[in-house]
């Protein structure tokens, strides 16, 4: 698997490689020799996410003919759908019916790549249409199939905007991060944070995390002390009590080393779990499976202070694109429950933080002042504009299918508005001195809203709050604790308004929001638009809503707790402040010139 589509991937994230049907595929393949036929019905992923971009070369190279039936049904990509009336088997993943075909062959003829013929059924089919349909074509000369025509990155499902997209300058890629001559905008980039065990690993609170640390590493050792005594059993599954600790495979492979854990209080680092959710992380293995990268990224706090990094939807999105600055460790999940996210920093540094290193290339660089005729574009100006280009709804709409595959690739944007690759370094430029000023005027332009989105979304804490008018309950005591806050349309309060000089009611507003804080107050004038600023599913507003509440076992045990005793408004203040920053980021936005697209 490894030597052959994991090695010509060009994905970061290959674990999905490690699933039973692409090993059943490759075991078939190799199992059926020179000639023979494959037939599978399975996950329907590998056909276009760009973790089967190896696999999907090698079954080009490998077979004579392809015949792909995607009967979708995948529930996670589209919510709208239901595993029980859309998908044939209830599941929640996408079904396929595949045809590997290998023909007898001359000795010593070359094998040309696959036909690759295609056929999915409408969308919103439920299971019963796509039964009456294989009943109907009963089999592969009833069906009408599309011959697909991989692009040079063995994508077989292609967009009309392929070709422009790939002529953009990557954001980063597997090659160059591996140390390899390919013109990125960044050095190297990582995952966020991939605990596997989030309940353990974080907690608003300092003193609570550490003492759930400690109590972890404590079932921890006592498994690996008995897994020692009992001889190293080699079956681990049916070995580990499964009552006290969620068992990974990187947990596991700890135990089989024997590796005893040690809590260490200097491992406690500032977080950002979710949008405008910061949260204190335990960041250590083996209570942690992956840290990436980001103990490079963010090794002390002189780097938080310093560094930024943008943290953007990985490729293979069930969620709609985002991203988000911030200047700590983020999440892997950070704008999404299931998407990955990639992270792209300013800076990266050695591990005692001593030495610092620039992460936008060299030739990034080059490539802007080369474009733009301006040799006082610096790297940080790079950074920005990077930011504001991705923000641009433009280019979200335009590209979005290529969104959901790959990376994004940066353009270039001339005064007209016009998205370009970037232009040859060995070669003549016969723009205009006028041209090439107007041309820096625009980059200057993106690089200055990018500027200011990203002090919005870093420094969201410090940003003033609006004026929202708080309404408080009658019959409830003064009360800034939160148990679930609850959105609605604002509605006639019979309370008296806080900061109101004629107290009373408060109209209502087809044009605003309320919220339910808790039983003694209410906030309202909460401007509609908040939830045009969104961050995956929800508005940037919602998440704060999600994060920002107790949560309890089944045995009504306290799980989580964002309630600050050193801080009792600090939620209140928070909901403020990030209905400030969704206004001031929708507004920014706005100033962003338009692209004109072919």
């Amino acid at each position: 698997m490894s030597a052959t589509y994991g090695a010509d991937s060009q994905a970061t994230l290959l674990r999905k490689l490690a699933d039973p049907y692409i090993k059943a595929i490759r075991f078939a393949t190799d199992r059926i020799g020179k000639q023979g036929v494959v037939c599978y019905v399975n996950n329907s992923s590998f056909i276009a996410e760009r973790t089967f971009d190896g696999l999907r070369k090698h079954l080009a190279q490998d077979f004579d003919l392809i015949y792909v039936l995607d009967l979708g049904g995948n529930v996670r990509k589209n919510p709208k759908l239901s595993g029980t009336t859309h998908n044939v088997f209830g599941i929640q993943v996408g079904v396929s019916i595949n045809l590997f075909i290998k023909l007898p062959k001359a000795k010593d003829t070359p094998r040309r790549p696959a036909k690759i013929f295609y056929h999915a059924v409408p969308v919103p089919w439920r299971k019963e249409q796509k039964y009456e349909f294989l009943n109907t074509k009963e089999s592969v000369a009833g069906v009408k199939w599309q011959t697909l025509k991989p692009d040079k990155r063995h994508n077989w499902l292609t967009n009309d905007t392929d070709e422009e997209f790939a002529a953009f300058l990557p954001i980063g890629s597997r090659v160059a991060k591996a140390g390899q001559a390919f013109d990125t905008v960044f050095r190297t980039y990582s995952l966020g944070v991939s605990t596997n065990r989030d309940a353990v690993v974080y907690d608003f609170d300092a003193g609570r995390l550490a003492k759930r640390v400690e109590q972890f590493y404590e079932h921890y050792n006592e498994q690996v002390a008995r897994y020692l005594k009992k001889g190293c059993p080699e079956n681990v599954d049916d070995f580990v009590d499964y009552e006290e600790i969620k068992w990974s495979h990187f947990l596991k492979q700890h135990l089989k080393k024997g590796h005893v854990a040690t809590f260490e209080k200097r491992a406690i680092r500032s977080a950002l779990y979710r949008p405008f959710c910061g949260k204190e992380l335990y960041l250590e293995r083996p209570a942690v499976d992956a840290p990436a990268l980001q103990l490079e990224f963010f090794p002390n706090s002189k780097a938080e202070r310093e560094n930024r990094l943008l943290s953007l939807s990985d490729a293979g999105l069930r969620s709609p694109f985002s991203l988000m600055a911030c200047c700590r460790i983020p999440d892997m999940h950070l704008c999404a429950s299931t998407d990955a996210f990639q992270c792209f920093p300013l800076f990266t540094y050695t591990s005692d933080g001593k030495e610092r290193r620039d992460n936008v290339t060299t030739k990034a660089v080059t490539h802007f002042r080369n474009f733009y005729d301006d040799e006082r574009i610096q790297r940080r100006d790079i950074f920005h504009y990077v930011y504001a280009v991705l923000h641009h709804p433009g280019y979200r709409v335009r590209y979005a299918e290529n969104l959901k595959r790959d990376l994004p690739r940066i353009p270039f944007i001339d005064r007209h508005g016009a998205l370009h690759g970037p232009l040859p370094l060995d070669g003549q430029d016969e723009r205009t001195d006028k041209e090439h000023k107007a041309d820096a005027k625009v980059f200057h332009q993106f690089a200055q809203a990018g500027e200011r989105l990203l002090a919005l979304h870093v420094g969201y804490e410090q940003q003033p709050e609006f004026p929202l008018q708080r309404i408080e309950s009658r019959e409830a005591k003064l009360d800034w604790r939160v148990e679930t806050m609850k959105l609605d349309k604002v509605g006639r309060a019979s309370s008296r308004a806080v900061g109101s000089p004629e107290g009373g009611s408060s109209g209502a507003s087809p044009h605003q929001l309320s919220l339910r804080y808790n039983d003694f107050l209410t906030l309202t004038g909460i401007p509609a638009e908040v939830l045009d600023y969104r961050l995956g599913n929800r508005s940037a507003l919602e998440w704060v809503i999600d994060q920002y509440r107790v949560t309890r076992d089944a045995d009504d045990n306290l799980v989580s707790d964002p309630n600050r005793l050193d801080d009792e408004q600090y939620i209140v203040r928070l909901l403020g402040q990030v209905v400030t920053v969704s206004v001031e980021t929708l507004k920014t936005i706005r100033t962003l010139p338009e692209l004109k697209f072919p």
